[in-house]
């Protein structure tokens, strides 16, 4: 089953799939630009990510900018995941991922529960994820042709989330941040996608603080390819992202 939560009240949870026989549970924090909400696709893809690890899922629909710039949106994942915790699910049983903006908050929830001295998941799957906004960061906005995510419209979704808040926040921007003692993390990007070198720096950011991390980059793919569940490029991610995230559901 994949259940909706939506805004910053979980309870309020509808079920959307059959109900797994697994005592564990994926967190998923879908993508938009922080300033989408869920969709049909991702709806698809994380119902088929669900059936391929066996296990429950939850679809974060957290609030998003311009109305609710950061950290609105991190508040209501964080709270999300806390919300599964209570839930009786252990900690060691939960998993999480997230594309794009959801990548983001992803990586940023993770950092928010440790220094929380929160229980952290299993591990994470990190799709296509957003880094950094700072401007200084131009990586390969202004060179790639990255046909689901363009320039312009990924500026725009920046100011709208980062809004007055300070773009070099560690839990804006994760690149900025401390990677030690998070949970392993699998982080798939495309190789022409604007976000690329994102999922590049941020990979080695975390081997360095001694996070078991893994990263790969599909060729000739762009941004969250893996909406698109009839090609075999997308099933084939969500197969590597499930076999990693069970892999660390069934070691503990």
């Amino acid at each position: 089953m994949v259940y909706r939560v939506s805004g910053s009240s979980p309870t309020a949870a509808r079920p959307i799939r059959r109900w797994s026989t697994s005592d564990k549970a994926l967190v998923y924090l879908h993508g938009g630009g922080f300033v989408y909400g869920v969709t049909s696709l991702h709806l698809e893809m994380v119902a088929e990510l669900a059936l391929k690890l066996g296990v429950r899922a939850l679809m974060v629909d957290y609030r998003v900018a311009p109305q609710h710039p950061f950290p609105a949106p991190l508040d209501d994942c964080v709270t999300a995941y806390r919300w599964v915790l209570k839930q009786g699910f252990a900690a060691k049983n939960v998993v999480m991922a997230g594309d794009s903006a959801g990548g983001n908050l992803t990586l940023t929830t993770l950092m928010t529960q440790r220094d929380s001295g929160g229980a952290l998941p299993a591990a994470a799957a990190s799709l296509s994820a957003v880094g950094s906004f700072a401007s200084e960061r131009g990586g390969l906005w202004e060179n790639t042709r990255d046909p689901l995510l363009h320039p312009r419209a990924g500026r725009t979704y920046n100011r709208a989330y980062v809004a007055d808040s300070d773009p070099r926040n560690p839990l804006i921007s994760p690149i900025f941040g401390d990677w030690r003692g998070l949970p392993p993390i699998l982080f798939h990007c495309g190789e022409d996608e604007v976000l690329r070198e994102d999922s590049v720096e941020m990979a080695a950011l975390a081997h360095e603080a001694g996070v078991i991390t893994r990263l790969e980059i599909y060729p000739t793919m762009w941004h969250v390819w893996q909406l698109y569940l009839k090609m075999s490029q997308a099933q084939h991610s969500l197969d590597d992202i499930a076999q990693f995230l069970r892999q660390h559901l069934d070691r503990v």
